[in-house]
Parts: structure tokens; sequence; C-alpha cells
């Protein structure tokens, strides 16, 4: 029919869109755990394109994508389906497979994407649990190169919604998904932004576990109760929380993300996504700490340290040069420290070096010197103490 046929030449022309490289943190954000092989729960509002998202992904990635509506499944589904054979006391009752998990098998690889999870009764979801984590459905086991995506709805805004069950809801990386007024309008235009993988360096794969590694258990060694934290509150237990099984995750999210040079940003949503904001923010924390120069590599030769810009890591740095004179107090370590204090006044905030500067003259031995670089921080001390008055004032 000539008129369906001009229809169809009209709709080829809405679907003809291009893609654009442009900074977009939760994509970069989903790519990465898409290449760290770890679930993604992308967690969104109706209709603000997650489905969309993935579609983009998959032709990106040039996998397969594979939708499956986990709310419209029985648990037999996914749990494969007891065919008998001809002999069931010897040969047992094997689980038939689904028709598109023998899909991704044959293929080799794929996107697979489970849709509407929030929806999907807890029977579904329990059965879920054996596919989220081991791969398998039924007694077919899902190949290497398949990824697993889902998405949901908050309850509130979810048609006949469940709360996700904790077990289901630790196995996953869970991605806060919203809209950017510039990304829709350019994409509405014709132009969406295009989904990648990170790029590795190959150089960097065994020092960024090294780091995944120390930056994790140093965390841990001091904070042996974020090991599992399960949230007491029902409705806090489908998100991110902290467990062995989390940790895991996050310490290969940050390998990866150490690896590809990713922004704080992106590498923020991931962590907290993975054991929840706090366990994740602590973990941020004790990673700026982990990158400052080693106090005895800055005794050696103070003109030569590099000093952070942002203050509360500056006096972690200033802090941790005066322990390490305390503990080994030495006269050249002494005025190695001293000389440290006047660079870091004289190139940032001068009240930063008030209290590390009075420990110090506290460790002062009879026979020491004054060094010189005491008169250069001693016009900074005064004027930061007057201040220190006139704010009391």
């Amino acid at each position: 029919m000539p008129t369906l046929d001009t229809a169809a030449d009209l709709l080829d022309l809405l679907r003809d869109t291009a893609t654009e490289p442009r900074a977009d943190a939760q994509l970069e954000a989903l790519t990465l755990a898409v290449a760290a092989d770890l679930p993604v729960l992308l967690w969104g509002e109706p209709g603000i394109g997650k489905t969309a998202a993935l579609n983009q992904l998959a032709e990106a990635l040039d996998l397969p994508l594979t939708t499956v509506i986990a709310s419209v499944h029985e648990p037999s589904d996914f749990s494969g389906l007891p065919v008998l054979g001809d002999d069931p006391a010897v040969q047992g009752v094997p689980m038939a497979p689904p028709d598109w998990a023998v899909r991704l098998v044959r293929q080799g690889q794929g996107l697979l994407f489970l849709d509407e999870l929030s929806t999907a009764p807890p029977a579904v979801q329990a059965a879920l649990l054996r596919l989220v984590l081991e791969r398998r459905v039924g007694a077919l086991r899902l190949p290497p190169g398949v990824r697993i995506v889902a998405a949901a709805n908050p309850r509130a805004s979810a048609a006949d919604g469940w709360e996700l069950s904790a077990p289901l809801a630790n196995r996953f990386v869970h991605l806060q998904w919203t809209y950017d007024h510039e990304v829709v309008v350019r994409g509405l235009g014709g132009v969406w932004p295009r989904a990648a993988l990170p790029t590795l360096d190959p150089q960097r794969l065994r020092p960024a576990v090294a780091r995944a590694r120390r930056a994790v258990c140093g965390l841990l060694t001091a904070r042996p109760t974020l090991v599992h934290r399960m949230p007491s509150a029902e409705a806090n237990r489908g998100g991110a929380w902290p467990s062995p099984r989390s940790w895991d995750m996050t310490l290969r999210l940050l390998a990866f993300a150490t690896a590809a040079g990713t922004s704080r940003d992106v590498l923020s949503m991931l962590v907290r996504g993975t054991v929840g904001d706090g366990p994740g923010l602590e973990l941020l924390a004790s990673l700026d700490r982990l990158d400052l120069p080693d106090p005895e590599d800055v005794l050696r030769d103070p003109a030569a340290a590099v000093l952070p810009e942002r203050g509360d890591l500056r006096q972690a740095v200033l802090g941790a040069v005066v322990e390490a004179v305390r503990r080994r107090p030495l006269r050249d370590r002494w005025e190695a420290a001293w000389a440290l204090l006047a660079r870091a006044a004289e190139t940032g905030p001068p009240d930063l070096v008030v209290v590390p500067a009075s420990t110090l003259a506290a460790l002062r031995e009879d026979g020491w010197e004054v060094p010189p670089a005491v008169e250069r921080l001693s016009g900074a001390i005064a004027l930061s103490r007057r201040a220190d008055l006139a704010g009391a004032r």
C-alpha cells in the first residue's frame, strides 16, 4: 500500500540518528561495570531512557541484545523446566533452559537485559539469584561473553512493585539513572552520546590490582564493622550495602577504574552503588590518603615534595611528616620538616601549618639551633593567630 510505504519511509527517517563522543558520567559508569563483568541494576523513573540506553549500548559494543521482562515470567523460566528422560532413576531429571538462554549460549556473547525487575514477585526474584551470580539457567551455563544488566523503577512508581530481596540486591552494582536535559534535547535532535568500553592501560594492570587490594583491605582492617552491614530497615535492603561479596565487586571496580584512569565522579557512583553511600565515601577518603606521598620520601627531599591542593589532604601530609619526626627525632629530619612547613605556608593557607609547627617546635632537643625556615614561618603563624582572635571576638 503506497500510504503505508510512505509512512515506513518517514519512520526510517525518524529512526536515523547518530552518536557522538560526549562526557556522560552515568554512561561511563555503566560501561566500566559491564567491562568488569559485574551485573548492573539501573534505578530510575519510567520513561527516562533506561531501555534506550541499553539498546544503544548493545549496538555500540556490537553485542546481540536479549531482553527478558522478569515480571511476566515464572520461576521455572529461570531455574529450568524438568524434562523426563528414558530412565530418570539412572540419568536423573535435567532442567531444560528457556529458548533465550540457548540462543545466548549459541551466540557465545551478548547483553542480557532483565527489565522491570522491581515488579517481579519474590518467587521469581529467588529464581534469579543463580542466574545473576553463577550465570546458570537450569542445567545451562551462560558463556563468559554474556553481560547482565537489569532495570527497575522505584517501588512508588512501579506497577504492582515489590521491594528487591536482600540476596538479589547484594549481587548488583546499583546505578541511579537520571536524564540530562542537554542530552535529551540533543538526542531528540538526532545525536545521542556514544557508549564505549573504557580503555585499559596494559602497563597499569598490576599496579591497579595492588592499589585496589591495598585500599579495600586497609579500610576493612581499620573498620571491621564495615565488612558486613545489612540495613536494619527492610526497604533499604533492596539497595547497595556492604558484604564480603559486594566488597569483592568494589575491589574489581576499583582496579578497572584505576587501569582506565576513570574520574573520581564515576568511581564515586560505582563504589557507592556497590557498598552503599557511607562505606563508599569512606573508601574514597581512604583512597585520597593512599595517594599521599610517603613522609620518609618528603623528609629526604622536602624541596621536591608535591603538596596536595586540597586543604584536608595537605594537612594530612604535614601531620604525617611531623609524626615521622616524632617517631625518629634526628636533627636533619627536624630541619627538613621545618623546610616543608615553610613551603606549605608560602604555597597555601598559612593556618594549616599552625598545629604542625607547634608540635614540631615541642620536639626540639638541646643544642638544636633554630633553622632559618622558622623565621619564614613566624609571620604567617602570627597572622593566622591574629585572624583566629579576631574571629573569636
